[in-house]
């Protein structure tokens, strides 16, 4: 692990890794296919690119987009890391001379499209180059459940046999159900992966929902109060996104468009302009934005309701990827349902996915109605575990809110349902209470029923909106086919019995904007930032980058802090590696040096007034040592291993998969911490796994479980190799020591 933080540091400019990502690395470095769900902007690059760079030979990157391959590889060379792509924008003579530097052995990482992967050209480089790993980008597209199924992905799958290497496998996705976990594993063809997620939450994402008639008026607000920032607006068709894009530009705003209907050109260029800080808004359909690298988009809006919960976690997570605060807001109106409903039922999918699709609607939905914390809903469509029911920083935590207590109206909506029977959707339940006077109420006799007519003074969309409501709090049970039938579920019928009472809660004010402060431990000068901003910006011109390549909005504003004036000093930057510092560390330099004698500061006093706010911060970090673990969670698995707790006690406690548990315990081992193999294996099970192991000298664990009796389990597996590679590895002596036992059995 010492190399790995060694390349960190050198190449990235860091001293520690996030959560999570050094038990990634650390487990593809002993050989074993992992699958990552990590969010968006949690580093998951880093976790296949650092391996890559210690590893012998090439790593494979399957990337599905050639936006995010050119980011990538631009900024991996920016750093020095070796590193190229292969994609149908390149020119033949152009993919040649790389095949050719591939097969000499000249990169570290190759990024290819999945597409690629059958072609005869790609097929014979694979086979003549030393791969060292496969990492899939994106995962979640190999599955048909998931919202981005690519069929090329099922491709992947046939990559490792190809190689003499049986090169490790591992895959990344930012979210993922545990139907599509599945799909990876088997689809990809991961054998025994290490699996691990590292939360789905972004806690510098502010979510919102806000119910509004006028939505371009909104927007037009919106964004005059956000300019100079960058965003993103996704709306539901081709036309929305053309209007909502010529309202803006004709307001005076820098904003362009995407969508399917624009030529690959046009696409391209609009693309470019947006990463390379040229236009500040992108207006598009959901054709925009998988694996767009920017980091700095401070704004998601989205003008309509997508059609599910992965599409829309997805698509707001393109905020703030550096780790600033930034906003999703989704704009929801009930039209929003209709033309979700309609894009379902003039889909491409029949039968069960259609089903899906529309039970995927209705959580969309719910999210929507709820009045409950928006990023508890979001978390917990992908992890059930997650308990904070307060988020302090998404629109219903954020804003006052009255509670009100609507009883009375929710058993008259639900005695309404109930003697309809149960059959039929809100839209006529809602006629029916309000008394219309229409053919097919009077054909089904409903003007007779004693409901009828018993809220005509309330609007369509008051009552529309409760019943949102208690659809999404249990109280209305929705069919998810395409006609929508209301019924009473178990809960309605508590409340229609007067067991039970229903509350709403009613936004009065917000109380703060808490996005405004969120992650922000230490003001920086914003005026110094705008001008390394602009001086950032001409950089990246010159060399034909998007200006996060050379450096993030982040480690700006850390420089707008610390003020370095030495390339020692720039080193101490958060981002900011040994490549970089020796490219750039002289021009920003005499920026921050210019700019500190124009206005007269002193370094001295500046730098005394950062050390009293960090030990401030220090103060209230160990207030909140929750939210600051101390110590790796492997190790915390390891000490209470030590103290005497089984693996069950400790899975138990902690809330993990025991499979998870004993790769902690696994991961302490290699690295030298004392641990009592006969916990895991017996003697004898392990001179016959090793005993194998000699004969299939390099075989994965797959292979090695497939030529083990049934019994043996892969956790055996692991330990047996586990003592016995590190047995080896200290003693020439040791690789005897199964045969002995063997024998001696």
């Amino acid at each position: 692990m010492n190399k790995a933080i060694e390349v960190l540091k050198k190449y990235y400019g860091y001293d520690n890794f996030r959560d999570g990502q050094d038990e990634i690395i650390d487990h593809i470095l002993s050989g074993r296919d992992v699958l990552t769900i990590m969010p968006t902007g949690g580093g998951k690059s880093l976790c296949y690119q650092i391996p890559a760079m210690i590893m012998d030979g090439t790593a494979i990157v399957v990337s599905p987009l050639i936006s995010l391959m050119k980011d990538q590889v631009d900024t991996l060379q920016q750093m020095g890391i070796p590193a190229a792509f292969i994609n149908s924008s390149l020119a033949f003579s152009e993919s040649q001379r790389i095949f050719e530097e591939a097969k000499r052995g000249e990169y570290k990482l190759l990024y290819v499209a999945p597409e690629r992967l059958e072609s005869e050209g790609f097929t014979e480089l694979i086979r003549s180059i030393k791969i060292s790993m496969v990492a899939v980008d994106e995962a979640h597209c190999v599955s048909r459940w998931g919202h981005d199924f690519r069929p090329s992905y099922l491709r992947i799958k046939n990559l490792r046999s190809l190689s003499e290497d049986h090169p490790v496998l591992a895959a990344f996705t930012a979210t993922a159900t545990s139907e599509v976990k599945e799909d990876i594993i088997d689809l990809i063809g991961l054998e025994g992966p290490y699996e691990i997620t590292t939360g789905f939450d972004r806690e510098n994402l502010k979510f919102e929902v806000v119910r509004v008639k006028e939505k371009l008026s909104y927007i037009l607000k919106y964004v005059s109060e956000h300019k100079g920032k960058a965003g993103i607006i996704y709306c539901l068709t081709r036309k929305l996104t053309e209007q909502v894009c010529s309202e803006l530009v004709r307001a005076g705003f820098n904003a362009i468009q995407y969508h399917a209907g624009l030529g690959d050109v046009q696409r391209s260029k609009n693309q470019d302009d947006f990463l390379f800080d040229n236009a500040e808004i992108m207006v598009a359909t959901n054709a925009f934005g998988m694996g767009i690298d920017k980091l700095d988009i401070r704004y998601v809006i989205h003008y309509n309701m997508p059609q599910n919960i992965e599409a829309y976690y997805q698509e707001a997570g393109r905020a703030g990827r550096d780790g600033e605060p930034s906003e999703c807001i989704l704009l929801f109106s009930p039209q929003d349902i209709v033309m979700n409903n309609f894009l379902i039922d003039n889909g491409t999918t029949d039968g069960i996915g259609r089903t899906k699709e529309y039970d995927k609607l209705q959580d969309m939905i719910s999210y929507c109605n709820t009045d409950k914390c928006l990023r508890k809903y979001l978390i917990n469509y992908f992890d059930s575990d997650y308990d904070r029911e307060e988020c302090n920083n998404c629109g219903n935590c954020l804003n006052e809110i009255e509670s009100r207590d609507i009883t009375i109206e929710a058993q008259k909506i639900l005695s309404c349902i109930y003697r309809m029977g149960g059959k039929f959707g809100s839209n006529l339940v809602i006629d029916v209470l309000r008394g219309s006077n229409g053919q097919r109420i009077r054909s089904l006799n409903f003007h007779k029923l004693s409901t009828y007519g018993i809220m005509k003074d309330c609007s369509k969309d008051f009552l529309r909106e409760i019943i949102s409501y208690m659809i999404a709090e249990g109280y209305i049970h929705v069919s998810r086919d395409q006609y929508p039938v209301l019924s009473i579920s178990p809960d309605g019928a508590m409340v229609l019995k007067g067991k039970q009472q229903v509350t709403i809660r009613k936004v009065l004010s917000e109380k703060r904007k808490f996005a405004e402060t969120t992650n922000t431990h230490t003001e920086y000068n914003r005026n110094l930032f705008e001008e390394l901003r602009a001086l950032r910006k001409g950089i990246a011109d010159q060399l034909r980058l998007p200006p996060f390549v050379v450096f993030s909005d982040a480690t700006l504003k850390e420089m707008c802090v610390q003020f370095p004036q030495t390339k020692v000093e720039f080193l101490q930057i958060k981002g900011v590696g040994e490549v970089k510092a020796e490219k750039y560390s002289a021009p920003f330099a005499e920026a921050i040096q210019n700019y500190v004698e124009k206005n007269n500061l002193n370094l001295q006093e500046l730098k005394s007034e950062k050390t009293d706010q960090d030990t401030e911060i220090d103060r209230s970090d160990k207030e909140n040592v929750e939210k600051q673990p101390k110590e790796p969670t492997r190790e915390i698995s390891y000490r209470m291993y030590r103290e005497g707790k089984s693996i069950p006690e400790i899975a138990k406690a902690r809330e993990l998969k025991e499979t998870t548990v004993e790769s902690h315990i696994e991961n302490c081992a290699r690295l030298g911490y004392e641990i009592n193999y006969r916990d895991f294996i017996s003697e004898e099970i392990e001179a016959l796994i090793i005993h194998t192991y000699r004969k299939k000298r390099g075989a994965k664990l797959k292979e090695m479980k497939d030529s083990l009796p049934d019994e043996i389990t892969y956790t055996e597996i692991r330990f047996a190799l586990c003592k016995f590679q590190l047995e080896e590895s200290e003693s020439p002596k040791a690789q005897y020591e199964g045969d002995k036992t063997l024998h001696q059995l």
